[in-house]
């Protein structure tokens, strides 16, 4: 998938643009549905299938005391729109200039740089610009008069609510992975890069990979079996998500430190997915390091022993 940072960019040619818009954050099941049509109206156009979305979520810019954690980072945002054959990603800077473009000025932009464009495909209750200017009845306007075709497609539905983000969210806040991940149409990870930590674990004889979660929507407290993968390759992994309250910290801030079992190796500044698939226990504070050592082992002995649900990746290594 080609991505770009200019609409201008593009350069599609002879052929039209068949174009979504949206943030897409966690590409569930709604967004799924909003991809396959702009592929199957690139198909019947014989046009170049494209999605329009941001470096961040909009709220960042227009409301940053109400930013939602994301459910991807970028990359992997960008990652899963690529597997369903989309050939162009436009990623827009979302900065203060932007925000204040309104809803027209912005969709009469993508129409002059996109040379031709014969659908747009969002979802109904799309609304974007500045103020919020843009919605469904302006994009059916200015279709009429641009000649593109606009799809405002409902919600998708599970177990009679909507699929969103914000239901993806509480669902993984809750602990409910198995529910995130129909939402999602895969098992929910949570990704991030791996950077330095103060190699702690690795002192204590089981070294871990800490992830950057900046950002990022991250489940309770607590420690997990999971699956860890890097690239196509998984190993189990036993995950401490908290402020670990043994050791004495003058920055509790939270860590995300996963031990990746029968690995031995240099994972920094790789990409690492975390699907969990059991809560071992909470997080607690104990009287010794030694006592730490020893909960530590016994929650990799676990971790090695749960089993994977039915339809999960059936390669992980450890």
């Amino acid at each position: 998938m080609k991505v770009i940072s200019d609409a201008a960019e593009l350069q599609p040619g002879p052929r039209p643009v068949c174009a979504a818009i949206g943030v897409f954050d966690g590409v569930h099941l709604g967004h799924q549905h909003v991809l396959r049509q702009t592929i199957s109206d690139a198909a019947r156009h014989q046009a170049v299938s494209a999605v329009v979305t941001f470096d961040r979520h909009p709220n960042a810019v227009v409301a940053p005391a109400n930013v939602p954690p994301l459910i991807y980072p970028l990359a992997k945002k960008l990652e899963v729109i690529a597997s369903f054959g989309v050939e162009a990603a436009y990623v827009i800077r979302f900065d203060k200039a932007f925000s204040q473009i309104s809803g027209e000025e912005f969709v009469r932009g993508l129409a002059r740089d996109f040379k031709r464009m014969a659908s747009l495909c969002v979802g109904d209750g799309f609304m974007f610009g500045a103020r919020r200017s843009g919605n469904v009845a302006l994009l059916q306007k200015l279709g009429g008069e641009l000649g593109f075709t606009l799809h405002a497609l409902r919600d998708v539905e599970l177990d009679g609510q909507s699929v969103s983000s914000t239901r993806i969210r509480d669902a993984v806040r809750a602990g409910d992975f198995a529910l995130a991940g129909r939402m999602l149409g895969r098992p929910h990870a949570l990704c991030g890069s791996v950077i330095h930590g103060d190699h702690l674990g690795r002192k204590f004889g089981f070294p871990t990979a800490n992830l950057d979660i900046t950002g990022l929507l991250v489940p309770l407290t607590g420690v997990y079996a999971a699956e860890a993968h890097v690239g196509a390759t998984h190993w189990r992994a036993a995950v401490n998500i908290g402020h670990r309250p043994t050791i004495h910290s003058a920055d509790p801030q939270l860590h995300v430190e996963a031990h990746l079992l029968d690995f031995d190796g240099d994972l920094y500044g790789q990409a690492l997915e975390l699907v969990f698939l059991k809560k071992l226990r909470e997080e607690k504070k104990f009287p010794t390091t030694e006592a730490l050592k020893a909960q530590i082992a016994w929650d990799i002995q676990q971790a090695r022993n749960i089993r994977a649900p039915t339809g999960a990746e059936p390669s992980v290594q450890g």
